[in-house]
């Protein structure tokens, strides 16, 4: 049976774009016909290391060739080993492991939902922001913004109240008027939405809301984590610290692993019996974990996906200076948005057909999310490819200013 006779079978949940990878090097991504792509997206920020890392693969072919799955019926040693390297990093109590981004999140919500009952709130709602998006489970679904992904699965999860992102103001009003709030819920770096990144005294001005009202600040930092920002959680470019702290992608390398993590009060809440996952933290899944956050350290590579991630920011910013079609170029370390003031989905088959994979999202935002191992020459690459493309789909044919 052919590759397109089999995708009938599939469920029509994504429309996929017509290329089959078929092996994977680095930034490098090589189809079925040995095209070679130049990866701009990392999977959605997954494969932060780049496609078959070797010390990643080393990891999980060792540990396939000893015991894949016990189940959390027993103690698994290198689930507590990866939680020890998690919480030592971020200063957190405790970890529950799961699979996915969206499972994580769920248990973020349930954690929220439980402290506020027994803090004797019968309805217990949580603050989500606009532009958020935390996952396609039902209540992951609610807490995400937006009629495109919402509609069609009514009735939603109830128990959520919506604020603009990047504004205290709004918290501060929800505050005194919504007696019923147990927790913020936010994304540090908006991703689906734009690549949003807040002032730089939100996320503390949240944090001071939330000790002010006996709230929980949950961060959803399934795609901002890892390394991406150019820190290993993005609120680590501030001094706060969460009471629920989730994140998945890039943590596995492509390998499903996701952590919901707590500290202080939060992390006394579940109980026996009150939250499980059959999969989650496997001895499989953890070795690559552990792989994972052993090597960024190791290899030094959120530095490097700091410093890279600035020389792309100013690539882009020199080569669309003055150009009236984009109306802002932004991100922080290598998770950064190229937001046009027109719709340009058709870019992601252009750049296809020229060899190199980016995403749009919010319909007008080029999303950038290339892996933390990139290099110079690679990011040159990148930027030049990208430039081109996005000056020819607007009809901007004028030439790069020469440097004084």
């Amino acid at each position: 049976m052919s590759t397109e006779q089999s995708a009938t079978k599939l469920m029509p949940t994504y429309r996929r774009l017509p290329v089959n990878f078929s092996k994977g090097d680095g930034v490098w991504l090589y189809d079925s016909k040995g095209n070679k792509f130049l990866d701009g997206i990392s999977g959605i920020s997954v494969c932060n290391l780049g496609h078959c890392h070797p010390k990643v693969t080393a990891a999980i072919q060792k540990q396939a060739g000893e015991l894949m799955h016990t189940s959390n019926l027993y103690n698994i040693d290198l689930q507590s080993q990866l939680a020890q390297e998690l919480t030592s990093i971020t200063g957190m109590d405790n970890c529950f492991f799961s699979n996915s981004g969206a499972e994580a999140n769920e248990a973020a919500i349930k954690l929220a939902r439980l402290y506020g009952n027994q803090k004797g709130i019968e309805t217990p709602s949580i603050i989500v922001m606009e532009g958020a998006f935390h996952g396609r489970t039902m209540a992951t679904l609610s807490a995400s913004s937006g009629r495109k992904i919402q509609a069609g699965f009514e009735p939603l999860v109830k128990g959520f109240v919506r604020a603009p992102f990047n504004d205290l103001e709004a918290i501060r009003t929800i505050a005194k008027n919504n007696p019923n709030i147990v927790a913020i819920f936010l994304e540090p770096v908006q991703g689906e939405g734009g690549i949003n990144v807040p002032d730089a005294d939100y996320l503390p001005g949240l944090r001071e809301i939330c000790d002010e009202q006996e709230w929980l600040l949950m961060l959803d930092e399934v795609q901002s984590g890892n390394g991406r920002t150019g820190k290993f959680f993005a609120h680590q470019h501030t001094s706060i610290k969460p009471d629920v702290l989730t994140t998945a992608k890039g943590l596995g390398n492509g390998m499903p692993i996701a952590v919901c993590l707590a500290a202080g009060p939060a992390a006394h809440i579940f109980q026996p019996g009150h939250h499980g996952s059959t999969y989650g933290g496997n001895p499989l899944a953890c070795a690559a974990g552990l792989a994972v956050v052993n090597t960024l350290f190791d290899d030094n590579i959120i530095d490097h996906a700091a410093m890279i991630g600035e020389l792309i920011l100013n690539e882009l910013a020199e080569n669309f200076h003055g150009a009236d079609y984009i109306k802002d170029i932004r991100g922080k370390g290598l998770m950064i948005g190229i937001e046009l003031k027109d719709p340009c989905g058709p870019l992601v088959n252009l750049a296809l057909a020229k060899g190199l994979l980016i995403n749009v999202t919010s319909d007008n935002v080029i999303r950038l999310l290339p892996p933390l191992i990139i290099t110079k020459e690679e990011a040159n690459q990148l930027v030049d490819l990208l430039t081109k493309l996005i000056k020819a789909y607007v009809g901007d044919d004028r030439k790069k200013p020469r440097k004084q």
